[in-house]
């Protein structure tokens, strides 16, 4: 891919969203840590210096793609929870509904949860506060989507529902490392398989996390 130089705010906007796509195409090849300015360059047909013209740093394009696929996730997320919740049943069948709908939409986003992990140990780094600003203040308003998602269908959650959807984005990028042992690992479990009870499967091991996060933070009553 070659581009000539951009002269009008749409065709800039162009570049940057080949950036951003070519970003997230190389997250599905490889871990966030292994993303390198010089090969998201050499890949989207820019020099390095062009492409830091769109974005400070590399991080700073991984935090947009991060904010990106926030929202994409969000505005999926709302049909699944319709398609998956009924709002009728008794409460405890509706937050076992709700976290299943969760832990499935999440598990299914592996490029999301590894962006998530990697928010305040890599992304928050490397960036000026004006980026970092300007992305916080977006995932307030993410957060917010979320909670009104969740209240939906579990008005019981009340004022703790803002602090539900910020524990399950955490769970989210935390589980995902546990779930996708190293190859040293997966030997061990080959080699032993009891010990392969510390290896759960991403979506088994959220749904676990989440229902016993709502249970925690429900009503009693």
């Amino acid at each position: 891919m070659t581009f000539q130089r951009a002269r009008t705010e749409e065709q800039r906007e162009i570049r940057r969203r080949a950036i951003l796509d070519m970003a997230s195409a190389m997250l599905d090849e490889m871990p966030v840590a292994e993303i390198t300015l010089n090969e998201l360059s050499r890949r989207v047909g820019l020099a390095k210096p062009n492409v830091l013209r769109y974005f400070e740093s590399r991080e700073a394009v991984l935090l947009e793609l991060l904010d990106r696929l926030l929202q994409e996730w969000l505005t999926e997320l709302a049909g699944e929870l319709a398609a998956g919740v009924d709002e009728n049943p008794p409460m405890a069948e509706r937050a076992a509904a709700v976290a299943e709908t969760l832990s499935r939409s999440l598990s299914g986003r592996v490029v999301l949860c590894d962006l998530i992990g990697a928010q305040s140990s890599v992304l928050e780094r490397n960036v000026s506060v004006e980026v970092v600003a300007r992305y916080k203040r977006a995932s307030l308003g993410h957060l917010t989507t979320m909670t009104a998602l969740l209240l939906k269908y579990l008005p019981e959650l009340g004022e703790n529902a803002t602090l539900f959807s910020l524990q399950a984005i955490l769970m989210a990028g935390a589980l995902p490392a546990y779930s996708t042992p190293p190859p040293s690992l997966q030997a061990a479990y080959r080699a032993e398989p009891e010990l392969a009870r510390f290896h759960l499967e991403l979506k088994d091991y959220l749904e676990l996390a989440l229902t016993a996060t709502l249970l925690g933070v429900l009503p009693r009553r």
